[in-house]
């Protein structure tokens, strides 16, 4: 399937959370940073990153249900799903305190999990995480056109592909992207059915997290993609500026810094991991 080329390595690890075998990838030794993808991607958005660590950290990836090569899950793609997910996989995995990255969805996820157990999480690190901005009735039609768009690739619509190429384009238009992009375009009718249960998700009132944000507990550092046409910062700035300890750095990248200003990002996160609390 080519799905699997996102996600974790072929051979890679496997673990029942909650009756779904969900697919990870674990690099190098020490602190944990522990790694949530964005809707569609996989494991593999953050090979480089751990790269650039030079094993001063274990980062571990998972695999979202559908995605990668973990199984389908029995319940559609929500921020809130996959926030339960993690919290089984972290019991699973024996995790104690570690670092919460996550993009995108993989963010809101973040953000619901460290608020529910900030005894895990030293520190957040959150890349154009959903959630943070209002819902308004423009939002409820962009979403319903999102909608619209990915359930053409689960019916196979034959200008499905050329305009999932464009789309993809926009999302991930650096070229320290660019073989990912490739794999996720390849992988296009295979992931469109996640794809239309998160985007579904969006639009329902327990997707917007806002108030989570602002009770978090814990060191937050916001890399956002100030290129991004999906989550731009200008609709979540109210949000981020409420969270209690937190700094925001801007990258000029479409939708996840770490994949496509990987040298920017790590001269950040490396500063951010230096202040936390041991």
């Amino acid at each position: 399937m080519k799905r699997y080329e996102i996600g974790a390595e072929e051979g890679s690890l496997l673990i029942d959370v909650g009756g779904v075998d969900l697919a990870y990838q674990r690099w190098g030794t020490g602190p944990v940073i522990l790694c949530l993808h964005a809707i569609g991607h996989g494991a593999r958005d953050f090979e480089n990153m751990a790269d650039l660590m030079g094993g001063q950290f274990e980062t571990i990836a998972l695999d979202w249900p559908g995605q990668g090569r973990s199984a389908s899950d029995t319940e559609p793609a929500s921020a809130e799903r996959y926030a339960a997910l993690l919290d089984g996989f972290v019991d699973a995995l024996k995790l104690e305190r570690f670092v919460l990255y996550g993009n995108s969805i993989g963010g809101a996820a973040a953000i619901l999990y460290a608020e529910r157990h900030p005894e895990k999480v030293r520190g957040l690190v959150l890349s154009n995480p959903g959630g943070l901005a209002p819902v308004d009735r423009f939002s409820h039609f962009a979403i319903g056109r999102m909608v619209a768009f990915f359930q053409a690739g689960v019916d196979q619509k034959r200008w499905f592909s050329p305009a999932f190429k464009l789309y993809y384009g926009r999302v991930l238009p650096r070229g320290a992207a660019r073989a990912q992009r490739r794999r996720i375009i390849d992988a296009r009718f295979e992931i469109a059915q996640p794809l239309v249960d998160a985007w579904s998700s969006f639009a329902t009132p327990e997707a917007d997290i806002r108030d989570v944000a602002a009770r978090l507990k814990m060191p937050v550092l916001y890399a956002w993609a100030n290129k991004d046409q999906i989550v731009p910062l200008k609709k979540s700035r109210a949000a981020v500026d409420a969270t209690p300890d937190h700094e925001l750095v801007t990258f000029r990248a479409g939708h996840m810094p770490a994949l496509e200003t990987p040298k920017a990002f790590m001269k950040v996160l490396r500063r951010f991991l230096n202040k936390l609390p041991s």
